[in-house]
């Protein structure tokens, strides 16, 4: 079986894998996140999971490299991570009372064997209407800073959430099925060994 690296620092992506059994080495990538203008949401989402697996892969030629990135979209928006409350709380009134959508990118990639697969995973999520106290009071317990959109809906941000379409792991940060179809194929198997 092939040694995996997660390359990500994010806390979420290593339980979500841990949870599922699998052994890894977190190595966390330096690329740089730049969204290209005139790209597809979808397409720069996979174009960010690559480079970051990428980045890990040619350090590592003979493992196979999991990267992944998550963005958040409101209409024509792409949403990222905070950077302070004034961020948070523009993020959250606008998503406020609507639907939007979480992008996941993943890329699996192993230059010893020359295999690289880049995927994505979409979530519709569809937030409450939201009060002035419930965004300030979310934005006080520090939750939404380390998240694309400004929340988790694993944590507090639950409360925030009327319901969703799609896979609630992509939301999470890493849509655990996609990842798991795309391991098979470099003969890492969760189920099944």
């Amino acid at each position: 079986m092939s040694e995996l690296i997660l390359a990500s620092a994010s806390p979420r992506r290593k339980e979500l894998l841990t949870q599922i059994g699998l052994q890894f080495k977190i190595v966390v990538s330096e690329a740089e996140e730049v969204i290209e203008k005139g790209n597809t949401v979808e397409n720069a989402v996979k174009k960010l999971a690559y480079d970051k697996a990428n980045w890990v892969a040619k350090k590592y030629p003979s493992k196979v490299v999991l990267g992944a990135d998550t963005v958040v979209v409101s209409g024509s928006q792409i949403m990222g991570k905070p950077q302070n409350d004034w961020e948070a709380y523009k993020m959250l009134r606008a998503l406020s009372g609507t639907k939007h959508k979480v992008l996941t990118g993943v890329a699996v990639i192993c230059k010893e064997k020359g295999k690289v697969i880049v995927d994505h995973s979409i979530t519709d999520v569809f937030f409450k209407k939201l009060s002035e106290e419930e965004i300030h009071g979310y934005i006080a317990t520090g939750e939404p800073f380390d998240k694309a959109g400004g929340y988790g809906i694993q944590g507090i941000g639950s409360c925030l959430v009327e319901k969703i379409h799609g896979c609630y792991f992509n939301v999470v940060g890493l849509p655990i099925h996609l990842v798991v179809e795309i391991l098979k194929e470099f003969g890492i198997k969760v189920l099944g060994r």
